[in-house]
């Protein structure tokens, strides 16, 4: 459908429901293992610190795979291959959950990283080739909406399936998932062309722009801070003296409730109001994280939740902001942008929770907090003077 049309067509809505169906599919595969650790490590006789490489390696192969797929995929009909990536998704979650090593859990872990980077960044584009210029915000929304509620619902959701079913029940439920994306799009998504190889040197022209280059230092800041203290707001809260150890599962429940309307209210505004949208929300990610990390310890549980709703209603309004800014701002260059974007955002995830496993060793849980307050600070300056991009994605 061309962008310039008035109004998208149900079966276009369809479509995007689809992508932002397999873009929650993929990063709920990449994140569930955060809240099963212990179950993973425990089965398969190997120590929580070894499990997590299973999280941090998928990070940065998705990232790796990503700027290569833009590479040497970008030339290819969309529809065929995300069907073909979404059905590798599915075989990898099918192959984790019935893993008797834990060699044989990372490889089927290396194979899902591998598609997870690729389908991320050919779905970064499809919202201006689906839907009508003026509703392309709705439908950035929309698709990227399903990142933002996997990082914060994720989680909690893996975790309530493993502990009732376990682990492996969790990742049978994300390779159903993701084989049902892939007939989905098979049948909703029309057929749009590739826009042709790009090479390096397109993404070298990206980066060497100053204005991307200040909306990616935002993203890595932002997404790296907020994975240092997510990966670790469980044992946060369980440290927390007037918050009982059953009021823990709901209080993170709250916090992917938040992002969800977060991400609801983000997809009506977004259009007339990103760079609003994006700033307001790194200050609230931000102060959120500092009356953690200063009264944390002190918060009684209502305290807590209402500092849970903002950080998880703001985080989820920065992740769809920066993808949109990223694409308002690319034009024709969509594919390279997103690819980088992509590459940004897997390789932060990684390097959060590495960055915050290292700060332990020198800090406790209200500065690890403290840390990534202050670098979500850095990401409101890169954005703060920027102009709001004028630019709509192009076929």
């Amino acid at each position: 459908m061309s962008q310039y049309s008035q109004r998208a067509t149900w079966r276009a809505w369809l479509a995007i429901a689809a992508l932002g169906t397999g873009s929650f599919s993929i990063v709920t595969a990449e994140l569930a293992p955060i809240g099963l650790l212990s179950q993973i490590g425990g089965d398969l006789g190997v120590s929580t610190a070894k499990v997590g490489l299973i999280v941090t390696l998928y990070a940065w192969i998705a990232a790796a795979a990503a700027l290569a797929s833009a590479i040497w995929l970008g030339g290819l009909p969309r529809r065929p291959l995300l069907v073909g990536l979404m059905a590798v998704l599915a075989a990898s979650g099918f192959a984790t959950s019935y893993s008797g090593s834990f060699a044989g859990l990372m490889s089927a872990r290396i194979i899902g990283a591998v598609a997870h980077g690729a389908f991320w960044a050919m779905i970064g584009t499809l919202g201006a080739q689906i839907v009508p210029a003026r509703q392309v915000g709705v439908a950035t929304s929309i698709i990227f909406g399903g990142v933002s509620v996997a990082s914060v619902l994720g989680v909690p959701l893996a975790n309530l399936v493993g502990t009732s079913e376990g682990w492996r029940s969790s990742f049978l439920i994300i390779g159903w998932l993701s084989l049902a994306v892939a007939l989905a799009v098979l049948v909703t998504v029309p057929a749009v062309q590739g826009t042709g190889r790009i090479g390096t040197q397109a993404l070298f022209r990206i980066l060497s722009n100053r204005r991307f280059q200040r909306i990616f230092l935002a993203t890595l800041f932002a997404v790296t801070a907020h994975f240092m203290a997510f990966t670790y707001v469980e044992p946060f809260l369980a440290n927390a003296s007037a918050i009982p150890v059953r009021a823990i599962a709901p209080l993170l429940f709250t916090f992917g409730a938040a992002g969800i309307a977060a991400n609801m209210l983000t997809a009506a505004l977004i259009d007339n109001w990103l760079k609003r949208i994006v700033t307001l929300s790194l200050l609230l990610a931000a102060a959120a994280l500092g009356v953690l990390a200063l009264f944390g310890p002190q918060l009684d549980l209502y305290g807590a939740g209402l500092a849970l709703i903002v950080w998880g209603g703001s985080i989820s309004a920065i992740l769809v902001g920066l993808q949109t800014w990223v694409l308002k701002e690319a034009g024709a260059d969509a594919l390279q942008a997103s690819a980088i974007y992509v590459a940004l955002f897997n390789g932060a995830i990684g390097l959060g929770a590495a960055i915050g496993a290292a700060l332990l060793g020198v800090t406790s849980l209200p500065g690890l907090f403290l840390c990534s307050a202050l670098l979500i600070g850095i990401g409101i300056v890169s954005v703060i003077s920027l102009a709001e991009p004028q630019m709509s994605p192009a076929e």
